[in-house]
Order: C-alpha cells, then sequence, then structure tokens
C-alpha cells in the first residue's frame, strides 16, 4: 500500500495532462530541454579555457622571466 503501482502513476499523468493541456507540457519539455543543453554548452566552455589557460600562463610565465634576467644582467 506504500509504494505507487503503474495504474497510479498513469492516473496522475492523466490529469496532469488533463489540468495543464499537451501543449504546455510540450513547451515545458522543449524549455527544459533547452536549459540542459545550454548548461552543457557551458560547460565544455569552461572546460576548454581552464585547459586553454595555463598554456597561456606558462608562455607569459618564459617571456617576464626572461625580461628580468635582461634587465638583472644590464
Amino acid at each position: 500500500m506504500g509504494s505507487l503501482s503503474i495504474w497510479h502513476w498513469l492516473i496522475v499523468l492523466v490529469i496532469v495532462m488533463l489540468v495543464f493541456g499537451t501543449k504546455k507540457i510540450r513547451n515545458i519539455g522543449q524549455d527544459l530541454g533547452g536549459a540542459v543543453k545550454g548548461f552543457k554548452d557551458g560547460m565544455k566552455e569552461s572546460t576548454a579555457e581552464k585547459t586553454a589557460e595555463p598554456q597561456q600562463q606558462q608562455a607569459g610565465g618564459h617571456t617576464l622571466e626572461g625580461e628580468i634576467k635582461e634587465k638583472v644582467k644590464s
């Protein structure tokens, strides 16, 4: 009695469809899917920026180090 069977879920689904309508439910699904896709794209961009960042810092560090050595030698 504590768990819900498939029939309970089907009745709930029918009630939700009657209350909201299939068009609204479809729009909500599309909005949710677009939000998830945007989140995944943002995570990919963030990961790409993190991997590119150390290479830029390393190149900048070598240049700065060379400039300091030249100034000390002069």
